[in-house]
């Protein structure tokens, strides 16, 4: 009975120093993550550096050694000069943007509009790699007027899709006093939809009544557990079109050569296609134009990033894997449709 006692307060005792072990590690975690700064950052990258270092870096490879010093000393002697105020006189400020259905980097976009507003000089430029398949109206919407910004500031806007800006996506592409696209970019889908599923009717097999009680005569249309009427049907198809036509008019506005009421059939075409549409001035990709301005201006990549406490940064995880599963749902469609 001894040796049971003695065996049974061991394993307590292991026990409660597992579980001690357990609370320090949490609270420990805890306290990093209260520790953890908050604070915003904006990120420039000089991408003039990145394609000299990768230039440098192919003729070590392949040079003599007395030429790979003589291109070295001459690269450091650019350095210098550019250091000296002796470099390109005109800046490229580069962003991204990468969508998805709730145009979530907005949050981002905007501050990093803000910041080149704020420091932009007489013939500086701004080129946006955007990658959107379009999402919310409202949202996009808003994605779209921060783009107007720079226009309205003066600062030539270049926008450069290199997969796909549709929709959504593309209402931010005609803010651009360019448009730039790959050959098979998908581009246009300037249309409206909306869908729900409706379970009025296996609800009503298995006796189960839904009760929804409105003020306003169009506070809610169609509904995913009532009974849906033709009125609400038609109802929202005037309001789909009426979004349409926004969509249409704000196209058609920066857009001046191009025939509107041809493309926005909410129709999607690949580059080539788009370019003779004229929903895009060029073919090309992005890597193309910045290694072209690279010899004649500063590339500057500019980038907001925010820091976020571990739970914070769990729920962007989680919300991003949510995304992404929605992402490649839409992307499905695309390829189906495409395809057929």
């Amino acid at each position: 009975m001894t040796e049971l006692l003695a065996d049974y307060g061991l394993f307590l005792a292991k026990l409660l120093t597992l579980a001690a072990i357990i609370v320090i590690v949490a609270g420990a975690v805890a306290g990093m993550a209260r520790r953890q700064q908050h604070e915003p950052e904006l990120l420039i990258e000089r991408l003039n550096d990145r394609y000299e270092n990768m230039a440098l870096a192919i003729k070590r490879a392949t040079l003599g050694h007395d030429a790979w010093k003589k291109l070295r000393k001459e690269a450091r002697a650019r350095d210098k000069a550019r250091r000296k105020g002796e470099g390109p006189s005109s800046r490229v400020f580069v962003l991204d943007f990468r969508g998805d259905i709730r145009a979530s980097a907005t949050t981002s976009l905007r501050e990093e509009i803000s910041a080149v507003l704020t420091a932009a000089e007489e013939g500086d430029r701004v080129l946006l790699r955007l990658e959107n398949a379009g999402g919310t109206v409202h949202e996009h919407g808003l994605a779209a007027s921060q783009l107007a910004r720079l226009r309205s500031a003066g600062l030539h806007l270049t926008v450069a899709v290199d997969k796909v800006a549709a929709s959504g996506g593309y209402l931010m592409a005609v803010m651009a006093d360019r448009i730039l696209a790959a050959p098979f970019a998908i581009l246009g889908s300037i249309g409206v939809i909306a869908q729900l599923p409706n379970f009025h009717r296996w609800l009503e097999a298995r006796g189960v009544d839904f009760e929804q009680v409105t003020a306003g005569r169009y506070k809610r249309t169609l509904t995913v557990f009532g009974e849906n009427t033709e009125a609400a049907r038609e109802k929202l198809r005037e309001e789909l079109e009426d979004i349409h036509q926004l969509f249409r008019d704000e196209v058609a506005r920066h857009r001046d050569s191009l025939d509107v009421e041809a493309v926005a059939t909410g129709e999607a075409w690949y580059g080539t296609r788009a370019l003779e549409l004229k929903l895009v001035d060029e073919l090309g990709t992005s890597d193309d134009w910045l290694m072209k301005a690279a010899g004649e201006a500063d590339l500057l990549h500019v980038r907001w990033r925010v820091k976020r406490r571990l739970p914070e940064k769990i729920a962007h995880r989680a919300t991003a894997a949510w995304n992404g599963l929605v992402d490649a749902l839409a992307d499905r469609v695309w390829r189906d449709r495409l395809v057929r």
